[in-house]
């Protein structure tokens, strides 16, 4: 479980504050990123598993900084965070935007939404390995937003169980579909599908959907456009690039449904409803 001291209480200090501050002023080439490394290790060496409490993109967190990557990323180069990404999600958010997060990890994603969307806004997290969901949850209650709701699953093609292999060195590769490491762990997890998720919480509308399931993403996403009525398409669609791994066009199935690619990351593909 999280550490219930209040925040502030991991605030970095000494060498680590220092390597935070080197590596989030670090530009984006590699002889920079061979520093990264040396830095990120440093640091993790002084902390000894400790966590860190920082104010990221909008959000207060408390970040573990070992075994999942999205926590390095967001702790010592938030400035390489899906940049683009996050730029054009911002640039849609309106009064009563709804989101959903698929594969939230973290909360990166929800909080940074509820950071800038007001009030009115509803925001689900969606993300179903049990210590990252602790994670997540507490992250969401160091915020005031009161906007963003936690939900404990998996998505998938229909409701029920499934298999989760966890990825001891990355909980961010972790995955309904791929066993990523020979040390996998296996762990079974609650299953409903996005349209049912939908219609339990009651949304009339969808503004945005994030979709990071590592090579799961036509698993969701076919059975949804299959089923589910035009009025509840989002209007935006950040969908991890995992096309090595799907078993179908997704893009052109999108395309059918009336998306346009507006444009492809190094990670991840961008659509919206036209």
């Amino acid at each position: 479980m999280n550490d219930a001291a209040p925040f502030g209480s991991y605030a970095p200090t000494g060498l680590v504050r220092w390597a935070i501050e080197r590596t989030r002023a670090l530009p984006d080439f590699w002889p920079a990123w061979r520093l990264l490394f040396v830095l990120r290790r440093l640091a993790a060496r002084i902390l000894k598993g400790a966590p860190v409490d920082v104010e990221r993109l909008g959000a207060r967190m408390r970040l573990y900084p070992y075994n999942n990557i999205c926590e390095k990323k967001v702790l010592f180069t938030p400035q390489f965070f899906d940049p683009e990404e996050l730029a054009m999600l911002e640039d849609r958010i309106r009064d009563g935007f709804a989101f959903i997060d698929v594969g939230a990890n973290i909360g990166v994603y929800a909080l940074f939404v509820a950071a800038r969307a007001g009030p009115a806004a509803r925001i689900l997290a969606v993300e179903p390995q049990p210590k990252i969901f602790d994670r997540l949850t507490h992250n969401i209650r160091l915020n005031p937003f009161g906007t963003v709701k936690a939900v404990a699953c998996a998505i998938a093609d229909k409701p029920g169980h499934l298999t989760m292999f966890l990825d001891p060195r990355n909980s961010g590769e972790s995955s309904i579909k791929i066993v990523a490491s020979s040390e996998a762990q296996m762990v079974r997890v609650p299953t409903t599908t996005l349209l049912n998720l939908i219609r339990e919480e009651g949304f009339t509308h969808i503004d945005a959907i994030k979709l990071d399931v590592e090579g799961a993403e036509d698993i969701i996403l076919e059975p949804f456009f299959r089923d589910a009525p035009p009025d509840l398409y989002p209007s935006f669609l950040i969908v991890e690039d995992g096309s090595h791994q799907w078993q179908s066009d997704l893009p052109g199935m999108l395309a059918s449904k009336g998306y346009r690619l507006v444009v492809k990351t190094r990670l991840n593909f961008l659509f919206e409803r036209i």
